[in-house]
């Protein structure tokens, strides 16, 4: 391979998940079927918390945004993917790649500073109930949704930066079925050690201060539920966090596990399958975590797929 000149030149190969042409077809119905589930059942959720006015509270309006983010999260990767499959292609240009990096990351960040907000979320609900509608007013909920928006993309930009900068040789072959920022900078042909430290120090900044935010809300949400005198008082307070538990612990436990997987250089098949669970089954399941464990999102959704029906009825009829 020789070295490019120009890095808007270089073309980069994904190589997916297999090259057998009998798998093929059986992994982009599974492939869209995931995606769709997963931008079908946000949707929904988006749509359950705007409709009804039961559910203008701040915790259902952090759901909603991070049912947004993850629509964004999975568009970033999968639509690539099922295309390459379609059409038996494996190329991808240097600005899609980018793109691909920045997102991917601007949506992951958004995914773990809402995490962060909604367990803090939680946090005063449980611990200061009677402070609860003074500090968690409409006011600072937007902010804190506008403030972990802008902290994400201004995050993306070191990351994208680092990029850029880089020289890559022509038709590199990435072991993955998107651009994976690790992955990609393995072959780089420029030097390697400032990218590195800027990337981890910029994902460990972002990445652990969440994470400590919501430990040690969890923490005080813990003690202050075991001071509870009856059990079924300790059932009421838990069950208001046990939605948002699973989803922290499906969302950092996968993406913990293709962190660990990239620093302890394990097969590029390992460290793919810890992707797929980070970036399809993760987004995928939230709604139904969210759906299944919280009766009045339930209710909310049989209003809007009530009101859906009549609707494709009326269509039909005209059509007819």
């Amino acid at each position: 391979m020789e070295r490019g000149n120009q890095t808007e030149t270089s073309n980069f190969v994904l190589l997916g998940f297999t090259d057998d042409p009998d798998l093929q077809s059986l992994l982009f119905g599974l492939l869209l079927a995931m995606y769709l589930v997963t931008v079908l059942g946000n949707l929904l959720i988006i749509l359950a918390v705007t409709s009804d006015s039961h559910l203008h509270t701040p915790m259902y309006f952090f759901l909603s945004n991070l049912s947004l983010a993850d629509i964004g999260f999975t568009s970033t990767t999968i639509p690539k993917a099922l295309r390459n499959i379609h059409t038996h292609s494996k190329g991808i240009t240097f600005a899609g790649c980018v793109s691909q990096i920045c997102f991917f990351f601007v949506f992951g960040c958004q995914d773990n500073f809402l995490l962060t907000v909604m367990a803090y979320d939680r946090f005063v609900a449980i611990c200061h109930p009677l402070h609860y509608v003074a500090i968690m007013n409409p006011q600072v909920c937007l902010l804190m949704a506008l403030g972990s928006w802008l902290v994400s993309i201004l995050g993306a930009l070191p990351e994208t930066l680092t990029i850029l900068r880089l020289s890559f040789c022509t038709n590199i072959e990435i072991p993955h079925f998107f651009c994976d920022l690790t992955e990609v900078l393995k072959l780089t042909c420029s030097e390697k050690l400032i990218s590195h430290i800027v990337v981890y120090s910029v994902a460990i900044v972002l990445g652990v201060f969440p994470l400590t935010g919501i430990l040690f809300s969890y923490s005080q949400i813990f003690s202050s539920i075991l001071r509870i005198a009856s059990d079924r008082g300790k059932y009421n307070a838990f069950s208001t966090c046990g939605s948002h538990l699973l989803v922290v612990s499906l969302f950092y436990g996968t993406g913990l596990g293709v962190y660990l997987s990239s620093l302890a250089t394990l097969p590029s098949r390992i460290s793919l399958m810890a992707s797929v669970m980070y970036t399809m089954v993760t987004p995928m399941l939230n709604p139904f975590i969210y759906s299944l464990r919280n009766r009045d999102i339930k209710v909310a959704l049989g209003r809007v797929l009530s009101k859906m029906v009549p609707l494709s009825e009326r269509v039909d009829s005209c059509l007819s």
